[in-house]
C-alpha cells in the first residue's frame, strides 16, 4: 500500500509539472505556418526596381519586360522593344541579376527572360569537421522564360509563360518546368485595371549528384563481407512555390504631364500565409521623374519585409529612350537591399 502511495504522490507532482508545460507548449505550437516547404525558393525574391519599390504591388501596373515575372498579360502595355537588366545585392551577400528583351508584335508580344542568383563561395563544414575541412563550395539558381501575350480586346489582355528552373549546390543540382498565366483587364470604371496572375504551376524538384554518393556496409555484424559498396542518398522531391495574385491600379491623379498611380496586390502563395502589398508611382514632368513607395506583406505574420522607396529617371533619346530606376527595400531582422534597373526602349 505505501507504494502504490509512493507512485501516487509521484504521478501527482508530475502532472503539476508536465500540465503547465504541456499548456504552454500547446499555445507556443498551434501555429503551423507553410514556410521553407517549397523547393526554388529564389522564385519568390522581387524582380525589377520599379516593382520592388512599390511593394511589389504591380500585378495590374507592370508593362515593362519584367512583366515575364510579374504577369505575363503585362507585356501587351508594350510600345516598342525593350530590354532591361537588373542588379542587385541580396541577403547574406547573395547577388540577384536578372535581364530581358520583350518585343511587340502584330499578334502580340513576346519575351525572354534569365534570372540568376548566386551565392559567394562558402567553406564546406562537416560533423566532423565543424571548423572546416578546407573545401569551399558555392551555389546558384537560375530560371529562364519564355512569354507570349496577345490583346483578344482593347480591354482584355492573357499572357503565359513556360520555364525551366535549374538548382545547384556543390556537385549537387535539381531542375523542372513551370507554367505562369496572367490576365489583364481594363474596367470601364475610371481607367482602373485589373490584373491576376498564377505563376510556377509546375513540376516537383529533388537534389541529384556527387554529393550524394556514400559508402555504406549493408551487413555490419557480419565479418568478411563487402564494406564498402556505393550508394546514393535519395532526397524528397518538393513542390515550386505556387502564387495566386491579384490586383488593381489605376491613376488616381492626372494633370498636366503629373501623374499618380495607385496599387494594391492580394497573394496566397503555397508556401506562406496570404497577404496584401501596397504601392505608388509619382510622374513627374511627363515622367522624366519618378518617385515610388510601398509596403509589403501586410497582415502577413512575422512578416520580415518592412517598406520600400526609390525613384527613376526616363530620357528619351529621338526614337530611342533610357530609364534607371533605384530601389530600396527594407527588412525587419537585416540590412537593407539595394536594386539598379536598367531599362531600354528601341
Amino acid at each position: 500500500m505505501r507504494g502504490y502511495r509512493s507512485i501516487g504522490m509521484a504521478l501527482w507532482l508530475l502532472g503539476l509539472v508536465v500540465g503547465p508545460a504541456q499548456a504552454q507548449f500547446a499555445s507556443q505550437t498551434r501555429t503551423v505556418t507553410r514556410a521553407g516547404t517549397a523547393a526554388a525558393e529564389f522564385l519568390s525574391i522581387p524582380i525589377g526596381a520599379r516593382a520592388t519599390a512599390m511593394g511589389s504591388a504591380v500585378s495590374a501596373a507592370i508593362d515593362d519586360p519584367t512583366a515575364i515575372y510579374w504577369n505575363p498579360a503585362g507585356l501587351t502595355g508594350l510600345t516598342r522593344g525593350t530590354f532591361t537588366a537588373e542588379y542587385a545585392q541580396w541577403l547574406a551577400g547573395i547577388s540577384v541579376n536578372y535581364m530581358a528583351v520583350a518585343v511587340p508584335l502584330g499578334a502580340g508580344a513576346v519575351g525572354v527572360g534569365v534570372t540568376a542568383v548566386r551565392t559567394p563561395e562558402m567553406e564546406e563544414t562537416t560533423v566532423e569537421q565543424q571548423e572546416g575541412t578546407g573545401r569551399t563550395f558555392t551555389a546558384a539558381s537560375y530560371a529562364i522564360a519564355l512569354s507570349y501575350a496577345r490583346a483578344l480586346t482593347d480591354r482584355f489582355s492573357v499572357g503565359g509563360s513556360v520555364k525551366y528552373i535549374t538548382e545547384r549546390i556543390s556537385y549537387s543540382t535539381a531542375s523542372g518546368l513551370a507554367l505562369d498565366i496572367g490576365t489583364l483587364f481594363v474596367t470601364p470604371f475610371w481607367g482602373i485595371r485589373l490584373g491576376a496572375a498564377i505563376t510556377n504551376f509546375g513540376t516537383k524538384m529533388r537534389m541529384r549528384g556527387d554529393d550524394l554518393l556514400t559508402i555504406v556496409d549493408i551487413d555490419p555484424n557480419s565479418r568478411g563481407n563487402n564494406i564498402s559498396n556505393r550508394a546514393e542518398l535519395r532526397t524528397d522531391p518538393f513542390d515550386l512555390p505556387l502564387t495566386m495574385r491579384i490586383g488593381l491600379a489605376g491613376e488616381v491623379w492626372q494633370r498636366d504631364g503629373y501623374r499618380l498611380t495607385l496599387a494594391i496586390d492580394a497573394l496566397s502563395p503555397s508556401n506562406s500565409s496570404q497577404y496584401v502589398n501596397l504601392g505608388a508611382e509619382l510622374g513627374l514632368l511627363g515622367d522624366l521623374i519618378l518617385l515610388r513607395g510601398g509596403y509589403s506583406e501586410l497582415f502577413l505574420t512575422d512578416s520580415a519585409h518592412t517598406f520600400s522607396l526609390g525613384g527613376g529617371l526616363r530620357y528619351r533619346f529621338g526614337s530611342f529612350y533610357v530609364t534607371f530606376d533605384y530601389a530600396y527595400e527594407g527588412w525587419r531582422y537585416f540590412n537593407g537591399v539595394n536594386r539598379f534597373t536598367l531599362m531600354v526602349g528601341f
